[in-house]
């Protein structure tokens, strides 16, 4: 009897060690980083090209990333007011 609660036991043990490492391995995967150098990131399995992020001392950003033709300009001043703004063939489309 005490040998099949132990046995009992080590199973439970051992399912419960294989479960939290299976859940530790999938949430490293899903804040997996893309390394520096790369010119996209991954965003749920799709490649999203970088942007070219310029930040100023006083906390304000201006980044451009290019998809094909278009230019996507995106735009934060140190206040926190975001501007968007999308350029395709010289036209410019505020978004």
């Amino acid at each position: 009897m005490r040998a099949t609660t132990v046995r009992a036991l080590s199973i439970g043990a051992a399912a419960l060690i294989a479960a939290a490492g299976g859940a530790t391995i999938a949430l490293a995967q899903s804040q997996q980083q893309t390394p520096k150098g790369w010119s996209y990131e991954l965003r749920n399995g799709q490649r999203v090209p970088k942007g070219n992020r310029v930040t100023s001392p006083d906390g304000s950003w201006r980044e451009e990333a290019r998809q094909g033709n278009c230019v996507t300009v995106k735009e934060r001043s140190a206040t926190g007011e975001y501007k968007e703004t999308r350029e395709c063939e010289g036209t410019a489309k505020p978004q």
